[in-house]
């Protein structure tokens, strides 16, 4: 036994594996092979106790130079298994009046519980504890002399597995067997032996069995759990919008040919570097426009132009895309369209002004001097007469008294004979507009008071 011992401490201290797993759901099925040692002195002092564990006791170490322990295990779940075990020896003892050389066999039921669940995986080392029951065929000694018997005992221990890899390691298993009807010997028993592990599923034998394979029936990638990653970039493939091409992480597996942050999938211009806004395509004349549909791609101009700025075909100081007319030079005020031409005759215009002359006011108020309704319906009668024409009635004053009071009443003036023409004249009003201009527009001094009543004048002016 006490090679037994020095060989497994031997064992934990330099043996050193790679990333493999406790017995599990992957590989539910065990079976171990090995050598089994029965101490049967089992004192009732905790000195005496440890004494005898470790092989120092009347009763001598018990093992036999071949496999005599056979043991099949079976996972369940949350770190438990059960263990079906059977083992064989042959026990002496000095401690009687005669030597005894007996045969001991025993099968063993026990639940097992892996450690690993309470400490934290530890991938090669497996520890576990157990408990349990079996049967025994041995015997015990009563009054100095070796009796032979059987019966049931409780198994209480704990042991550990060293995986080499994910099927095969070494197993160490100790404990207490503890009898009830004083028909056996109390005892403890070690074994040590080779375990393998089987019963996982691999459907696609990429090495990640199925129930932790996220892609179980395609042969993937370790790191990947299972899933593969067909063009090497570091992305799997379900997380890979391009999986035949390598790409990088940021464009979610996807090439970036020019490097402008954007995939060669969505990139309109995978190979000239550009922006999002342009769908991956240069705008070197940054006018919201790409080069590549871009007439004039270094001179910034609208997407309705083709991206080319506005022309003056005519010349006349209006740009093309407000030009109404932009084969004939013409004003801005007409939106380059020319003036157009008179739409009254100078006679009329003559007529009008005299006309106009001759609009009098009461003193210091906007009703008409007796006989001016005449003359208004007189211009009314003018205007009939060139429909296309639009006119200004304006209002002036004298400078006499305040020039506020003065703005006022010419704007009522004014306002008085563009409601009588649109009235009882009949002009739409959308041909007429007045102003009052106070006495800011004088046609004569207004020291005199010929002079002041020339100043105080309607005049009627042709619209532009």
């Amino acid at each position: 036994m006490k090679q037994l011992k020095l060989a497994m401490l031997a064992m934990v201290a330099f043996l050193t594996f790679g990333n493999v797993n406790a017995q599990d759901e992957n590989n539910p099925w065990a079976v171990g092979f090995g050598i089994n040692t029965v101490d049967v002195r089992i004192p009732s002092e905790f000195g005496d106790y440890m004494k005898d564990y470790i092989g120092t006791g009347e009763w001598a170490d018990n093992t036999l130079p071949s496999i005599s322990r056979i043991s099949i295990d079976r996972y369940l779940n949350d770190g438990f298994s059960l263990q079906l075990a059977g083992s064989i020896n042959k026990v002496k003892t000095y401690a009687s009046e005669e030597d005894i050389d007996e045969l001991y066999w025993a099968v063993d039921l026990i639940a097992k519980w892996d450690l690993n669940h309470l400490f934290g995986d530890t991938a090669w080392w497996d520890p576990y504890v157990y408990v349990g029951g079996g049967f025994v065929d041995f015997g015990r000694m009563e009054a100095g002399n070796f009796v032979e018997g059987s019966e049931g005992t409780l198994n209480v221990g704990a042991g550990f597995n060293v995986w080499f890899n994910d099927n095969i390691g070494v197993n160490f298993q100790t404990g207490a067997k503890k009898e009830f009807a004083d028909k056996v010997q109390d005892h403890f028993q070690h074994s040590l032996g080779l375990v393998f592990r089987f019963g996982g599923k691999d459907t696609d034998g990429d090495g990640v069995y199925d129930k932790n394979d996220a892609c179980p029936e395609v042969a993937g990638l370790k790191e990947f759990n299972g899933c593969p990653d067909a063009d090497g970039d570091g992305i799997k493939d379900s997380d890979d919008a391009c999986p035949n091409e390598a790409g990088v992480a940021a464009l979610n597996g996807c090439p970036d040919a020019d490097g402008d942050g954007i995939a060669d999938k969505d990139d309109a211009c995978p190979n000239e570097a550009g922006t999002k806004a342009m769908n991956g395509c240069p705008d070197a004349d940054g006018d919201g426009i790409a080069d590549n549909k871009d007439n004039c791609p270094n001179e910034a101009g609208p997407a309705e132009n083709g991206g080319c700025p506005w022309g003056d075909k005519d010349n006349d100081g209006v740009k093309d895309n407000v030009d109404k007319c932009p084969d004939v030079p013409g004003v801005a005020s007409r939106q380059g369209c020319p003036e157009p031409k008179p739409v009254i005759t100078e006679e009329a215009k003559k007529k009008l002004d005299e006309f106009a002359r001759a609009i009098y006011f009461n003193s210091g108020r906007d009703s008409f001097r007796p006989g001016v309704t005449g003359k208004l319906d007189l211009i009314a009668g003018i205007m009939k007469e060139y429909p296309d024409a639009n006119f200004n009635i304006e209002g002036h004053t004298d400078s006499q008294g305040a020039a506020a009071n003065n703005q006022k009443l010419s704007e009522r003036r004014a306002k008085a004979v563009l409601d009588y023409l649109t009235g009882k004249g009949g002009i739409p009003a959308s041909r007429l507009s007045s102003v009052g201009l106070g006495e800011d527009y004088p046609i004569a001094t207004n020291k005199t008071r010929a002079g002041r009543a020339q100043n105080r004048r309607v005049e009627i002016n042709l619209k532009k």
